[in-house]
């Protein structure tokens, strides 16, 4: 029986979202135990493993990996690092659901770089993007009504790291494989991550922490591999939105396992740049005109994750 592409989407998204979710719990997790450069240790080791294993399956991807941008790739690097120990660290300090909600920023910081430093034109969506992006803000931090935990800006700051990877990544694109960049990924943030740790923390993993050290190290493969999926066969317009049901799910995560409240605000300033995000989505699918063919998606394209 042939499944229909749109089902075959919804599916793939519900493996990103369930995905997200067993990250953040285990980032929960591991987080009385160890450091959060512990964490991203752990995680960008065993993402080197999976990698190497796939280069050693198909040895044309090992060829693809070289050092002729190693300054860019290095840039990115820092800047994703440092995006994922503030992404992190939040998690360990803010409810859930406000976190995942600040995250949605991201596009907007995006937008704005890539016109600073990529040259992109702004258009109406783009600009309709932005500022939706920064009202949702205002009304999750609720400035001057109550007291803006600075927690928050730990996140609005990790959109922003996230933001400039992107903007290197969309440069090494031009000459490097997707493979290549979450290899030299992973290479170079491990030892990032190593350097802020206790050398001998591994020995600190015992069978109660083995689950969510697999799990940080897994989830953000698979997170991005099934997103990429969803992606290469139904419209950014329709897989887009399906992604902002991370918030209601990771809200519904935190109130069962932690007790955080449901805070109506938090979802309304969410809806917020949702809707300022979906807006740029649909602006740019009428400038591209009709979606071209479906291909299938690259397998390796999909973990250059956050």
């Amino acid at each position: 029986m042939t499944i229909p592409l749109l089902l075959r989407a919804v599916l793939w998204m519900v493996g990103t979202l369930l995905s997200f979710s067993v990250m953040a719990l285990s980032v929960r997790g591991l987080a009385g135990r160890f450091s959060i450069f512990e964490i991203l240790t752990v995680r960008t080791a065993l993402g080197l493993a999976i990698l190497i294993v796939l280069g050693l399956a198909r040895p044309a991807l090992l060829r693809t990996i070289s050092r002729r941008r190693l300054d860019l790739q290095v840039s990115r690097n820092v800047a994703h690092f440092t995006g994922q120990y503030l992404w992190a660290l939040s998690l360990t300090l803010l409810p859930l659901a406000t976190v995942f909600a600040l995250e949605f920023t991201m596009p907007a910081w995006t937008i704005v770089l890539a016109m600073l430093f990529l040259g992109e034109t702004m258009n109406r969506g783009r600009v309709g993007s932005v500022v939706c992006g920064f009202i949702g803000v205002l009304v999750i931090l609720r400035p001057g009504v109550a007291t803006v935990d600075p927690a928050s800006l730990l996140v609005l700051a990790a959109a922003f790291c996230y933001a400039s990877a992107n903007i290197f990544t969309k440069k090494l694109t031009v000459t490097e494989t997707t493979y290549a960049i979450v290899f030299w990924m992973n290479l170079i943030q491990m030892p990032l991550g190593y350097i802020g740790s206790d050398p001998l923390f591994f020995l600190k993993i015992d069978a109660q922490m083995l689950i969510p050290a697999i799990g940080v190290g897994v989830s953000g493969l698979t997170a991005h591999y099934c997103l990429t999926n969803a992606l290469a066969i139904a419209d950014a317009t329709v897989v887009v939105p399906l992604d902002f049901m991370r918030l209601p799910l990771i809200a519904i995560v935190g109130w069962m396992f932690y007790g955080e409240p449901l805070d109506f605000l938090v979802f309304a300033g969410a809806a917020i740049i949702i809707l300022g995000v979906i807006w740029g989505l649909k602006s740019e699918a009428r400038k591209s005109g009709p979606r071209s063919a479906t291909r299938r998606p690259d397998p390796v394209a999909a973990l250059d994750s956050e």
